[in-house]
């Protein structure tokens, strides 16, 4: 169900993604920088609160960047440093180092490494922490279901990205396939708007996408949505979390950040950025939103 918006010119690579992807593993920050003239107040520590987004977040839209960092420095007391990454991994791994203070990352990665990571806060879209995978195709192709896209270019998003990959995989797992004989040919886009691209343009023939961000694009860019049709959709699964490291847990700026995002919907400029993301706002939330993705998740590692 989330309406969350993608990166907007994210590069195709192929599927050997994941080797691509450790090369650039843990690149050079490409935080937002000084997007608006805001109050600094340092921290004891000297840094900023560092803040990450993986690229399911609408990271190409600097209204909304500027607006972020606004209301999270004037609700933190502190200034923000908005951090982002190509790749899930990278970001995830930051959090994990400790480096970020809270990332807005996926369910995937929070399963993955639940033990070392805790809940923040959970966005809620439609009324509820939630959101669907989406198949698409050619908006003219006549297909009927997943047993016809056999032998397709397909287009993941992300290979730690639950509704761009997890979900396909383990949908194929159950039925005794894998995506790399399953489909004539794979690759990642790196981003979930520019998998909706790559259908549309004939690019890919089929793609796996997040929910969320098609049914945002669909009102945003309605031009490249309807050039392409939705042949399945999951069942409701946990909306990607904001989350930190468990060490991070309880800590003053931690706390901060969770007050921050669960008050947003009361503050003039938090609505302003609820609006832009077509969020309604956020919740505590709890480990069991995302059982649903663990069981995908055990069911690819015990199959696959």
């Amino acid at each position: 169900m989330p309406r969350r918006i993608v990166s907007g010119t994210a590069q195709i690579s192929p599927e050997g993604g994941r080797l691509l992807r450790r090369r650039h593993f843990l690149a050079s920050l490409v935080g937002v920088g000084s997007l608006a003239l805001l109050p600094r107040r340092p921290r004891a520590d000297g840094r900023e609160v560092r803040f990450g987004l993986t690229p399911v977040f609408l990271n190409s839209d600097l209204e909304l960047l500027t607006r972020l960092k606004a209301y999270l420095t004037a609700s933190v007391g502190q200034p923000v440093e908005l951090v982002m990454r190509r790749t899930y991994q990278e970001i995830t791994a930051l959090l994990l180092s400790g480096y970020l203070d809270a990332a807005w990352i996926c369910g995937y990665p929070f399963i993955q490494y639940q033990d070392r990571l805790s809940l923040v806060a959970v966005p809620v879209w439609r009324g509820q922490p939630l959101y669907q995978s989406y198949l698409i195709v050619d908006r003219k192709r006549p297909v009927a279901g997943v047993s016809d896209l056999r032998g397709d270019i397909h287009a993941f998003s992300d290979p730690d990205s639950n509704s761009g990959y997890l979900v396909t995989q383990a949908l194929l797992t159950d039925a005794g396939e894998v995506p790399n004989t399953y489909f004539r040919k794979t690759f990642f886009t790196y981003s979930h708007r520019d998998v909706v691209r790559a259908v549309a343009s004939g690019l890919a023939e089929s793609g796996s996408v997040d929910g969320y961000v098609w049914e945002v694009m669909s009102e945003i860019e309605p031009d490249l949505t309807s050039m392409t049709r939705i042949v399945r959709k999951s069942e409701w699964l946990g909306f990607p979390p904001i989350a930190c490291a468990k060490a991070l847990r309880g800590k003053p700026t931690t706390e901060r950040i969770a007050q921050a995002l669960l008050t947003m919907g009361d503050d003039t400029d938090g609505r302003q950025v609820l609006d832009i993301l077509r969020l309604d706002g956020f919740t505590p939330g709890d480990d069991n939103l995302f059982r649903g993705i663990a069981q995908k998740y055990d069911q690819v590692r015990r199959l696959g």
